[in-house]
């Protein structure tokens, strides 16, 4: 048995089943982890989420602010974004089961035997690897909830940057799904910036990851999300795995068990 994590699949479905056929990825006894953003901007979404449902007992999903944003239109009846190319998706018979689907899978999962946090953006340093799971456990509970469109209603926005317990609920859970899905550069605050995309070399703000809080921690954390970064972050326990593949890059596969790195060709 082997686990991989594969990065932003963005619809790009060939690179994707190449990846696995070099690994010799086997359904049947290996686990595949993807780390958000299945869908959206690339060729054949629709290919990637047929083959997510179709081998969903041998994967995990860490959803992504693409994924979110599909489960958010189908739910409150709002069209996608044209350069998303996803209408063959909402055409499909099966898009109902996608969603369904899609709805039962984590924001952040932790794998206790590889000491390995893995979601779509990272991990607030200001939260503890518990504390993470159990905002991500209370927001999943949100997601999949009888009341769920009221907290996809009011999920977007970027005029919450830091989490207080206190605020309402709705509140957290838009600032969760921010940090687990949005996240990459931190103000001297620690509160979040979400205006800046580009690589850190061009910013003088701070990457999450580069937070003094991770210089001694023994786990690692696996992230997608930032493509800017190329899989590149100078700290040797973050491993970034969106290495732009639906914008002309590699698409990127990880052994967890040994941590090797498979590039797409």
């Amino acid at each position: 048995m082997a686990n991989y994590a594969v990065g932003d699949l963005q619809g790009c479905f060939t690179p994707f089943i190449k990846l696995l056929s070099e690994v010799g990825f086997n359904p049947s006894k290996d686990h595949l982890y993807l780390v958000g953003d299945l869908i959206a901007r690339g060729p054949d979404s629709l290919a990637c989420l047929d083959f997510v449902y179709q081998n969903q007992d041998a994967l995990t999903v860490t959803l992504g602010n693409h994924d979110l944003h599909f489960i958010a239109c189908y739910l409150l009846g709002k069209q996608p974004n044209p350069k998303d190319n996803l209408a063959p998706v909402f055409s499909s018979k099966f898009c109902e089961n996608y969603v369904s689907y899609l709805r039962t899978q984590p924001l952040a999962v932790y794998l206790k035997d590889h000491s390995t946090f893995l979601s779509h953006a990272g991990i607030h340093p200001h939260w503890s690897i518990e504390q993470a799971l159990n905002y991500a456990h209370i927001a999943e509970q949100n997601y999949r909830s009888d009341e769920a469109n009221i907290f996809f209603e009011n999920m977007y926005g970027s005029k919450d940057p830091a989490y207080t317990p206190s605020k309402d609920f709705l509140t957290n859970f838009k600032i969760t799904v921010n940090v687990f899905t949005r996240m990459r550069f931190l103000e001297q605050s620690g509160n979040l910036n979400f205006f800046e995309k580009g690589s850190p070399q061009q910013s003088t703000l701070m990457p999450w990851f580069r937070h003094e809080r991770f210089e001694s921690d023994k786990n690692r954390y696996v992230f997608g999300h930032w493509a800017a970064l190329d899989g590149v972050t100078h700290v040797e326990n973050m491993l970034a795995l969106d290495t732009g593949c639906v914008w002309g890059g590699n698409m990127t596969l990880m052994n967890l068990d040994t941590g090797e790195r498979y590039l797409s060709k």
